[in-house]
């Protein structure tokens, strides 16, 4: 398996972690989640359960993904947030440069704005499962609040950044 590094890392958080956090929601209603998570019978987790967890983390955090895009982005972007025209004709001379960006604040965004669906995702089935205990349900409504303003400000200097790449040109 390959190290984390600057080129996967992003992937990491944008994907990976919002999904775990989603499947560690889902292992209090998942006995085959739990098994993933904690070993068959007790034992230490096995190698099986970490390729299942960290392939059903990617399926998760997919999925998770299509929900921040339908919900938190649309929430963004009817809330001041506003996608620049860009000029993907220009793409080709500046390919470099918008790939950082999207590695410095898009990753961060997605990764952010993937917590909140997820963190409340799992939230909510852990509350349903166990009953509602106070002082989780006040934390998750706090790192989904922290999460929140930090994917306003990581989508907001995105945006502004690549359309300094891309802005059209005027004719």
């Amino acid at each position: 398996m390959r190290d984390v590094t600057s080129s996967n890392f992003g992937l990491l958080i944008a994907y990976v972690i919002p999904g775990f956090v989603t499947l560690w929601g889902l292992s209090a209603v998942s006995d085959t989640i739990r098994a993933w998570l904690l070993g068959g019978s007790g034992d230490l987790p096995t190698v099986g359960g970490f390729l299942y967890i960290t392939i059903a983390s990617v399926g998760a955090g997919l999925t998770v993904s299509t929900i921040r895009w339908l919900v938190i982005d649309w929430i963004h972007h009817r809330t001041g947030i506003h996608q620049p025209d860009w000029d993907f004709s220009r793409l080709h001379e500046t390919v470099a440069a918008f790939d950082v960006l999207i590695e410095i604040h898009y990753r961060y965004y997605q990764a952010y704005a993937n917590l909140i669906v997820a963190v409340a995702t799992a939230t909510a089935i852990r509350s349903f499962a166990e009953g509602w205990k106070p002082g989780e349900l006040a934390l998750a409504i706090l790192l989904c609040w922290l999460f929140f303003l930090g994917s306003r400000d990581t989508l907001k200097k995105y945006y502004r950044r690549v359309e300094g790449v891309l802005r059209r040109r005027r004719k």
